[in-house]
Order: C-alpha cells, then structure tokens, then sequence
C-alpha cells in the first residue's frame, strides 16, 4: 500500500496548489515493474498514478523519469500521461503522474502507433546524447554528447555496459574481443542520420492504451540517437504487430537493410540485461557478435 507518509505530502502539495482541501479516498496497488512500487490513488481531484522507492537506492531517477516524460509530451506526436510532480517523504521518493483507465485499442491501433513513432523520430538535434545522464532500468544511463551516432553507440552504450560487465566478471575476453572487432566495423554497417528524439526503452511493456484506445508510451529512457534503437527495441521481446512497421516505413522510411541491423541496436539493452540479471543474457550477446 502506499505509505501514510506519502500519501500527507500528496494531500500537501495538492492542497496547496489548489487552495483547498484535498482529500484521498483510496489507494489501490498497482504493478510498478521490476524497481518501484506503485498504486491508484483515488482524490476529490481525481485519480492519480503514484510510484515510489527508497530515496537512497536510485538517486534524481523520477526527476530523470520525468524530464523524460515531459520531452515527449512536448514532441506532441504520441500520448504521453501528464506529470503532476515528483517530490520526497521522509525516506521515500515519489512520482505522481496523470491515471490513465485503459480502453479498447482504437481503430488502427497499431498503424497510429507506428506513424506516432514516426513523427516523433523526426524531433531532431545537432547532438547524440542528452544535456543530462538517466536510467535504463536501475542503471545509470550514460548520455555524453557526440558529434556522431557511432561514437556514441561504442563508447555511451556499448561500452559503458561492457565495462560493467567485466567489472562485475560477468563476461570474458571473447566477448570483449569480438565487441573490439564488431566496433571497428560499425562506420561501414550504420548509415549515417540525425540524431532522433527516442523514448529508449521502447518494449512491449512500457507502453499502454490510453483512455481513447489509442497508445501511450511511458517508463522512458529518453536520448537523441540513432532511430533504429528505439525499432530494435519494439523486437527484442517478440515484436509488435506488422502493421506498425509498415505504417513507421510508409510516414519515415527506414534505411536499406534495417532489419539486418536490428541485432546490433539490440546488443544495448541485452548487456543491460546481463548487467541487471545476470550471465543468462551473455550468450546471445556472443551470438550477436560472432555473426558480425
């Protein structure tokens, strides 16, 4: 349940901002993911998302999280749930975010998607990286700027989560040695595009339906990259429907051979998940690798 402690400095805040008193009428736990908890808060305002953690564990991450949110919001393209604040009790941190009831997905439901995706791909800058670091599941997301997507891909993604791996002795010299072989190779396998503004961490379950049936993308990792990251994503659990990607190629049609290039887009979230599960991950990596 949500704490009491949280639950005042919600009623503070909101009271204070409206003026009036505001009361809770109920809280109802909800699934937070693999990090947070969260709940339903049911307000003589309305309902609200919340979700919260241990100040100490995961420090400035619903900050992050929201600056994030907020960034694709701005991009108007997909919906995104409206951020009230984030704020401290005691011990605890917490996000309040707009509560979205799901409805039956809209007509088109994938196709919008897709072109949403598409258009939001086209909020660009003259950067790759992000004028601040974030998370990646529990993990510090390292967003130094670059001048080009594949110095950032080796030395932001790629070789910040191996570096974490091989502290850890999570993989050996072979992965490492093919990595190095695959890096040296990289300019003449990505095409060169500008930089898109990407959610980062776009699978299957950091996306809902919205109030409308239509989809609303939450739980970002938000960086400008390389386009195919966020596509990557959205197959390494399964996939979306082809409608999607139909619709994505027909509103910003992707670059020949993309779909080749999906696995190495992938080798990024496969070490965040060596680094956050353990060695399972590792042999797909080396898979990967060894077939570049």
């Amino acid at each position: 349940m949500l704490p009491e402690i949280i639950q005042h400095k919600i009623i503070q805040i909101l009271t204070s901002e409206q003026k009036k008193e505001v009361r809770i009428f109920s809280s109802h736990p909800l699934s937070g993911g693999d990090i947070n908890s969260a709940a339903k808060i049911e307000t003589s305002l309305g309902d609200f998302f919340v979700k919260w953690n241990r100040a100490d564990l995961f420090p400035e991450m619903f900050e992050k999280e929201a600056k994030g949110l907020e960034m694709l919001k701005s991009a108007n393209q997909l919906r995104v749930p409206n951020v009230k604040f984030v704020d401290y009790a005691s011990n605890d941190f917490f996000l309040v975010l707009e509560y979205l009831e799901s409805a039956t997905p809209e007509n088109y439901f994938w196709e919008n998607f897709g072109r949403g995706l598409a258009k939001l791909h086209k909020t660009t800058s003259d950067y790759f990286g992000l004028d601040h670091d974030n998370y990646i599941g529990s993990l510090t997301q390292s967003n130094r700027k670059k001048n080009n997507w594949i110095d950032f891909f080796v030395e932001e993604r790629l070789g910040f989560q191996l570096k974490l791996a091989r502290d850890s002795h999570l993989i050996d010299s072979g992965v490492l040695g093919a990595a190095e072989r695959l890096f040296n190779r990289l300019n003449e396998i990505i095409p060169k595009e500008q930089s898109s503004l990407l959610h980062g961490d776009l699978w299957s379950g950091n996306f809902m339906l919205g109030d409308q049936g239509e989809a609303c993308i939450i739980d970002p990792a938000v960086y400008y990259g390389h386009r195919e990251m966020d596509i990557a994503m959205t197959r390494l659990f399964g996939g979306f429907n082809h409608s999607f990607y139909e619709a994505y190629n027909q509103e910003f049609p992707m670059e020949k051979g993309w779909e080749q290039r999906l696995d190495i887009c992938n080798l990024y979230p496969l070490l965040v998940h060596v680094n956050l599960f353990g060695g399972g991950y590792v042999s797909q990596v080396a898979s990967i690798l060894k077939r570049f």
